[in-house]
């Protein structure tokens, strides 16, 4: 059996992180998430830099990435990861509150896997956080080569 990896959820909205948490918590998935609350903690995270240095846990299963954050935006944490051979199998879920098409745009120039625009009613947005847990955590059938574990 694959070792489950982590889910990297990066947002900066103590509201959308808490509703978040709950809807996958629904889901009942095994995988630990991991929190990172604005774009420079991601990028420690993900390369192994920072508070993270050293860390040995396998990249993780999905990002779940907030457009909007502080320090260092998710357009910058985008194109930072998916430029890096290491990392860039790594599937990102850009979900954010941005109906701008430029985002969008620019979010699938950049190498996004899917662009989830979070609904502002309540039921809808945890209905859309579950479909995005199963999906990227059970059904989502990752590249050969990409189950690590650390950076071996």
């Amino acid at each position: 059996m694959p070792e489950l990896r982590p889910i990297l959820l990066v947002e900066d909205s103590p509201r959308d992180l808490e509703l978040t948490l709950a809807a996958l918590e629904k889901c009942q998935l095994a995988n630990e998430i991991v929190i990172a609350r604005d774009g420079a903690e991601a990028i420690d995270y993900l390369f192994g830099t920072g508070t993270y240095e050293g860390r040995l846990d396998g990249d993780p299963t999905v990002v779940l990435l907030d457009l909007k954050l502080p320090k260092v935006d998710g357009l910058e944490v985008l194109e930072r990861v998916k430029h890096n051979e290491r990392l860039r199998h790594i599937p990102i879920v850009m979900l954010t509150s941005s109906r701008e098409e430029q985002d969008l745009v620019k979010s699938y120039e950049l190498g996004v896997n899917a662009f989830v625009v979070k609904p502002v009613e309540f039921n809808e947005f945890f209905k859309a956080i579950q479909d995005l847990g199963v999906f990227w955590a059970l059904l989502n059938e990752p590249p050969p080569g990409s189950l690590r574990n650390g950076r071996a």
